[in-house]
């Protein structure tokens, strides 16, 4: 999880360390959620793009690709690009743990699924900080290499039943108030939408797999028997398509379904 290489030195820490591609898809992005496009809106050119940006046709195409990687947009022969998915109003249901929404339009969290089917939660806060993030975290979450990170790690019931070991990792940028919040008693996603600015998790990438629980995990999930878990990786983004949130969540196998839609 972590690089053995240095951080940059903090004077190199700005937006500026970001690949150029990559900052044109997000202001790109957050244009086009600004301007509340639907579902088919098709983009300016990608030569009007360019000069709107001040970037090569090259860098260009490059942010888009990297939108459409994400979903974002998508591209027709012969017809330009496209908005693939419309930035949402309201979060819309979803799964247990911040799993995406089978509608793909939200990400809902492990409190607002409770919320919903009558169940109650609580939380135990193994560990909470804030510090610098690694060269991989940066990367992942398009920020410098040594911004500050929020990383918390909790064990998380539902009716009073262990079912999850999270651990979150977030630009505290995004969300100063992460770090004076008590996630014994507070809901992360609840948090998150109540910023200023707020942060919407609107969309994920998410992959699940099993293995066998090591003896830390048996402890706290309260495995007695050869329960497998789950590991759920997720990256979480935001109304504006910047990476908000990523998360390893491990789940007692008994305790965890996924539910989603799969759309051509």
């Amino acid at each position: 999880m972590h690089s053995s290489e240095p951080p940059l030195p903090r004077g190199l820490l700005t937006e500026d360390a970001l690949p150029r591609y990559s900052q044109v898809a997000s202001e790109l992005w957050t244009e086009v959620a600004a301007n509340g496009a639907k579902v088919g809106d098709r983009l300016p050119s990608e030569r009007a793009l360019a000069t709107r940006y001040g970037v090569s046709r090259v860098t260009m195409r490059a942010a888009l690709s990297d939108l459409a990687e994400r979903g974002l947009v998508e591209s027709a022969a012969a017809r330009g690009w496209f908005v693939a998915r419309t930035v949402a109003p309201e979060p819309l249901d979803g799964g247990p743990g911040g799993s995406p929404a089978t509608s793909g339009h939200t990400v809902e969290g492990f409190a607002d699924y409770a919320a919903k089917h009558g169940m109650t939660t609580r939380s135990r806060v193994l560990q909470s900080t804030v510090r610098p993030a690694t060269i991989d975290e940066a990367e992942t979450l398009r920020v410098g290499p040594g911004a500050q990170l929020f990383d918390m790690r909790r064990l998380r019931f539902l009716d009073d039943l262990p079912v999850v070991l999270e651990h979150n990792r977030l630009p505290l940028a995004l969300c100063p108030a992460l770090a004076e919040t008590d996630f014994s008693r507070a809901s992360l996603f609840a948090t998150l939408r109540s910023g200023e600015p707020p942060q919407l998790p609107r969309v994920a990438d998410y992959s699940v797999e099993a293995r066998q629980a090591d003896d830390t995990e048996r402890e706290l999930l309260e495995i007695n028997d050869a329960t497998p878990v789950l590991l759920a990786h997720q990256l979480a983004f935001n109304q504006n398509g910047r990476p908000l949130e990523l998360t390893l969540a491990i789940y007692r196998g008994d305790r965890y379904r996924f539910r989603g839609s799969i759309t051509s």
